[in-house]
C-alpha cells in the first residue's frame, strides 16, 4: 500500500457513492412508528418514489405504491378497513398483500395486484426494503442484536449534501483535530459485518500528554471504543465510550431531492432493570444527546456548504476509501424509479477498473 501526501492522478471514478441519481438497494426509514395509529394511511415520499403506508387492526404497518391501478387516485385518501385498505375514488379494496378483494360494481374484483414493499419496524421507526425480497436484516446495533433497548428521539435534520458525505464525517479522522479539536490521534480498524454493513472500530489508545489525558489513563488504559457501523451506505450507527458503558448514536438518513439527506437521529442504550436502572439511562441519553449536539455543531458548518471532490487521498484519508469501495460493491437502484442502475457507457464487468482501499500514485 502506498499513501502519501502528494497529488494521486486517477481516472477511476465511484458510480454510487456520493451519486444524486442512485442509492444502494436496502432497508430504509419512513417515519417514526407513533405517527402512524391503527386504522391511519398516510402519503410518503422515500427515495423519490411516491408511497402509502397505513396500520391495519392488526396493528402491522403496510406500504403500497401510492397510486390506484384503477384511474391513479392517491391510495391515502382512502381509508383502512380491517385490515385492508378501501380507494376513495371507487372504493376498490385491496389487502395487505396488493391483492384486490373488492370492486362494489362487479361481483368478483378483477385479478390484479397492487405493488407492496416490505415494510418492519425496529427502534421506533417503520422501515422499508427498497427491492422485492429482503436480502439483509433491519439495520441494528451490532453489541445489541438480541437485546432490549431504550431509545430516545432527537431532532430530525435535513442536510445539503448527499448521505453518503454526511455518513463519512464520522471516519474523517484528521477533522476530529481540526474541527473538534480534540487532541487524539484516530486509526481505524475495518470488518465487515456482511455484504451491506462494515464496520470501523478506533485501535488507538490514549496517547496524548494533557493533564485530563493523564488523568484518564489513570483508571483506563485501553483504548476507549469508538466505532461505526454504516448499513447500506446511509444508516450509520456510531458507539462510544468507555467499557462499562457505551452510548449508541444512529443517523437513519435517505436521500432526496437535490442530492440532499433527511435523516432521524435515535439515541441506543442497553436497557437496565429497575428504576435506579431506568433512570441512569435517562442521564445517559441525555448525554448522548448533548455529545450528538456537540459534533454536529462544527459538522452541520461544513456540510451546508461542501462540494465533495476526493482529489487527493492521503494516508489519513484510507478509511474513506475503503467506505467507498465497500459501497461500490453493493447494489446500486436509481432514485425516483427504484430499478437497478445501469450506464450505458460502462464497460464490461471484467474489463472495469475497480475501486481499492489503497491508490498508487503513478
Amino acid at each position: 500500500m502506498n499513501f502519501n501526501s502528494q497529488p494521486t492522478n486517477t481516472n477511476r471514478k465511484p458510480k454510487t457513492f456520493n451519486n444524486p441519481e442512485r442509492f444502494i438497494e436496502g432497508w430504509y426509514w419512513v417515519l417514526p412508528s407513533r405517527k402512524l395509529r391503527v386504522g391511519e394511511v398516510k402519503p410518503v415520499t422515500v427515495l423519490g418514489r411516491k408511497l402509502a403506508i397505513y396500520r391495519g387492526k392488526d396493528k402491522r404497518a403496510v406500504t403500497v405504491d401510492a397510486y390506484c391501478p384503477h384511474m391513479g387516485a392517491h391510495l391515502a385518501e382512502g381509508k383502512v378497513e380491517g385490515n385492508e385498505l378501501r380507494c376513495f375514488f371507487h372504493h376498490w379494496k385491496f389487502d395487505a398483500e396488493g391483492i384486490c378483494v373488492d370492486i362494489p360494481c362487479m361481483e368478483e374484483p378483477l385479478p390484479m395486484k397492487l405493488k407492496t414493499w416490505p415494510t418492519a419496524e425496529k427502534y421506533g421507526l417503520i422501515w422499508i426494503w427498497t427491492g422485492e425480497i429482503p436480502q439483509q436484516p433491519l439495520p441494528f446495533v451490532p453489541e445489541l442484536e438480541e437485546k432490549e433497548c431504550h431509545i430516545a428521539f432527537a431532532t430530525p435534520f435535513v442536510m445539503n449534501c448527499h448521505p453518503n458525505i454526511v455518513a463519512i464525517n464520522a471516519i474523517d479522522a484528521q477533522h476530529f483535530n481540526t474541527v473538534h479539536k480534540l487532541p487524539l490521534e484516530i486509526i481505524f480498524e475495518k470488518h465487515e459485518l456482511h455484504h451491506n454493513a462494515i464496520i470501523f472500530s478506533n485501535i488507538t489508545r490514549l496517547i496524548d500528554d494533557s493533564f485530563i489525558i493523564k488523568f484518564i489513563r489513570r483508571f483506563y488504559k485501553n483504548a476507549v471504543t469508538y466505532s461505526i457501523c454504516y448499513w447500506y451506505g446511509a444508516t450509520s450507527i456510531v458507539t462510544l465510550g468507555p467499557d462499562f458503558f457505551h452510548l449508541h448514536i444512529m443517523f437513519a438518513m435517505r436521500l432526496i431531492a437535490g442530492g440532499k439527506s433527511e435523516g432521524q437521529i435515535l439515541l441506543i442504550i442497553k436497557k437496565r432493570k429497575g428504576f435506579f436502572g431506568w433512570l441512569c439511562n435517562r442521564i445517559l441519553l441525555r448525554l448522548a444527546r448533548f455529545v450528538g449536539k456537540y459534533f454536529l455543531k462544527g459538522d452541520t458548518k461544513i456540510v451546508k456548504t461542501i462540494q465533495f471532490n476526493l482529489k487527493t487521498p492521503i494516508k489519513e484519508d484510507q478509511s474513506i476509501m475503503q467506505f467507498i469501495n465497500h459501497l461500490e460493491r453493493q447494489k446500486p437502484l436509481m432514485w425516483g424509479t427504484w430499478n437497478l442502475a445501469r450506464s450505458r457507457d460502462e464497460e464490461p464487468r471484467e474489463n472495469r477498473e475497480k475501486w481499492r482501499d489503497d491508490l498508487v500514485n503513478d
